[in-house]
């Protein structure tokens, strides 16, 4: 399997900074990775408004941060796109992503609300999974405050937000709440136990190798019967019938390339409208190279695209 041009050249320079490999490292060592990975997203894209405000939920407030895209002075409410970063659980905030939210918000036309989410291993599973279902409420009854449309949701994740994103579907509509108009999931982990081809294809990386996955699993978890709860491995659940369409992202050198190939086939066959995009040359957590990578900012585009298009 090859390497998109582009891709490869900003390993090559990646991996001329040299260091240890990531699962190796700390926690702390690999937040500070993780901001670093940030970098590699290029020039903001400018959109309306950004502003910090907190989701209160559960005794708790949850910082968001909320992406107004450049529309006509008098558009009536905007949909609402929810984000969650990637990270494994273990790393990312508001900034690390800012810039996949930036293009999502300017090209799709929506409202982005970009949710910052408890991190392990100081808060294990379920914190995470609680935080993203109180964020959906919290949206769905507080749009009109910040020019959105409680009845119009979209969420969308990437590697570890994209797992949040896919449980959050199955668990707004198992609990009767807020309605979802459409998924997207880039290159998510939805089965903790998983072993499929593309974790041998692509054990050693690169980004993500199957040890750092590892890794992050022990993180998240605290036991490892855990895993088999459809709230960690959405792709595990037998209840997806009537679930929102879906866009789900699989990129070819990625150990997770094959469980979310699996997950949405398994969707499709439950009759949920499934677009299935495998991108060739693509590593894990691509979509944070749209700096130099133009198959990065394509693909980044797409998504945004089919998020206006699920709102039409």
């Amino acid at each position: 399997m090859s390497l998109d041009p582009q891709i490869e050249t900003l390993l090559k320079e990646v991996a001329a900074e040299g260091g240890p490999a990531p699962e190796t490292l700390t926690v702390a060592e690999n937040r500070a990775f993780g901001r670093a990975f940030g970098a590699l997203a290029g020039a903001p894209v400018p959109v309306a408004d950004v502003r910090d405000t907190t989701a209160a939920a559960d005794g708790r407030d949850i910082p968001v941060r909320i992406y107004r895209p450049l529309t006509e002075p008098d558009a009536g409410p905007l949909p609402v796109t929810l984000f969650f970063h990637g990270g494994g659980w273990v790393f990312g905030d508001l900034d690390t992503q800012d810039n996949i939210v930036r293009i999502m918000a300017s090209r799709s036309g929506t409202i982005v609300v970009s949710v910052d989410y408890r991190l392990a291993p100081e808060h294990r599973f379920p914190a995470a999974v609680d935080d993203a279902y109180a964020a959906l409420t919290w949206v769905a009854g507080n749009a009109t405050g910040f020019g959105g449309d409680g009845e119009r949701i979209a969420v969308f994740g990437e590697s570890a937000g994209g797992n949040l994103a896919a449980v959050l579907a199955q668990d707004s509509l198992r609990r009767g709440g807020p309605r979802i108009t459409l998924q997207v999931l880039a290159y998510p982990a939805v089965d903790r136990f998983d072993d499929s081809p593309s974790m041998y294809e692509n054990m050693t990386g690169p980004v993500l190798s199957r040890s750092y996955l590892e890794w992050f699993w022990g993180a998240y978890l605290s036991t490892p019967d855990q895993g088999a709860d459809p709230r960690v491995s959405p792709a595990r659940s037998d209840e997806l019938t009537g679930l929102a369409p879906a866009v789900i992202v699989t990129a070819e050198n990625d150990p997770l390339r094959d469980q979310g190939d699996h997950y949405a086939r398994k969707l499709a066959d439950a009759g949920v409208p499934v677009q299935h995009l495998p991108v060739e040359g693509a590593i894990h957590g691509f979509l944070s190279f749209t700096g130099s990578v133009q198959l990065s900012r394509d693909i980044m585009n797409q998504l945004s695209d089919a998020v206006a298009t699920a709102f039409d």
